[in-house]
């Protein structure tokens, strides 16, 4: 039996620590993160990506199941689910959510004006009217840009570079999206300097990239140049499929395309910018306003091109780009 008196010590003690236990729990308490992925979960790319956001968070101190929880929803790749997913992921009343493309961030702000997202792959926030400027974006979303249009200009100057008897390029591009209509407008600039003529083509659905390519591939001297969005990523093994079978050097805008046996590619290192994206989510997490986050370009851009298959198309590289590409595939 416990004295009185060791009782209220005993008691006095507990009373003492408690703001010392409350302060910890505080501390430690769970917070919440939505993701909305447009690749489905078995994608490999969805591995490495989701792989590189978890590792870089744990290295600021968060870990899922301790002190986080992330909430995903994946292959958010058309219009319905996306809205839906959304929906759920903002009814989960999460501390931030990070959003993968221009659809995915349009669907969430549809959803909420305040939860805060952070995005990933969006080649034009504010002509998209997701950020007032890139260096006050004002609103409740900042994040990461992949290129600015004048990237188009630069992925036709490379392939033709490579391919120098092109004649006729083929562009794969959602024409419904600010970044299909400015990449293009970027390589019309430069097209005719480089005695190309650009052929417009856009898709859907995979039905329609497969009609168009094989249609387009008939003739010889001709190219194709593939831009980013959702579909090309998740059609990716079937376009260089298609461009190799077609005779087709093809230029794409990351480095996956390349290792799935396409030709070339000049863009960002993906997985990075999931790295990058933690970073933001952290300072959200400790009070941060995204309002006050400017959205960041990329820091290095990487060319990679296969060897493998400019043999295949009878390609022979030249050695000033050989000297130029940060990764060569053999």
């Amino acid at each position: 039996m416990i004295r009185r008196r060791e009782f209220i010590t005993l008691l006095g003690g507990a009373v003492a620590a408690w703001p010392l236990a409350g302060q910890a729990q505080q501390a430690e308490r769970m917070r919440r993160i939505g993701m909305l992925a447009a690749l489905a979960v078995d994608d490999p790319e969805s591995v490495a990506r989701h792989t590189a956001f978890v590792q870089a968070l744990q290295e600021l101190g968060w870990t899922d199941g301790r002190n986080l929880r992330i909430d995903t929803r994946w292959g958010a790749r058309d219009a319905e689910r996306r809205r839906k997913y959304a929906a759920e992921l903002v009814a989960l009343t999460p501390d931030v959510i990070v959003a993968t493309g221009s659809p995915s961030v349009g669907a969430l702000q549809q959803a909420t004006s305040t939860v805060p997202i952070v995005f990933v792959a969006v080649v034009d926030p504010v002509g998209s009217g997701f950020v007032a400027s890139l260096a006050r974006p004002a609103g409740n979303a900042t994040g990461f840009t992949p290129h600015e249009y004048g990237m188009g200009a630069k992925w036709l100057e490379l392939l033709k570079e490579l391919a120098p008897r092109l004649i006729q390029v083929a562009v794969l591009r959602d024409p419904a999206s600010p970044a299909g209509i400015g990449l293009l407008a970027a390589m019309q600039g430069v097209a005719p300097s480089l005695g190309v003529d650009l052929r417009p083509i856009g898709v859907g659905d995979a039905s329609e990239i497969e009609r168009a390519v094989t249609a387009f591939g008939r003739e010889a001297n001709r190219g194709l140049i593939v831009t980013s969005t959702g579909l090309t990523i998740v059609q990716r093994e079937m376009i260089t499929a298609l461009a190799a079978q077609h005779k087709l050097p093809a230029m794409y805008f990351q480095r996956l395309f390349v290792t799935s046996g396409g030709l070339i590619s000049y863009g960002p290192d993906n997985t990075d910018q999931y790295r990058r994206a933690a970073g933001y989510v952290d300072r959200i997490l400790k009070g941060e306003s995204p309002a006050n986050l400017p959205v960041q370009a990329p820091t290095k851009y990487e060319l990679v091109i296969n060897l493998k298959t400019a043999k295949a198309l009878g390609l022979e590289v030249p050695p000033t780009l050989l000297a130029r590409a940060d990764e060569v595939i053999e």
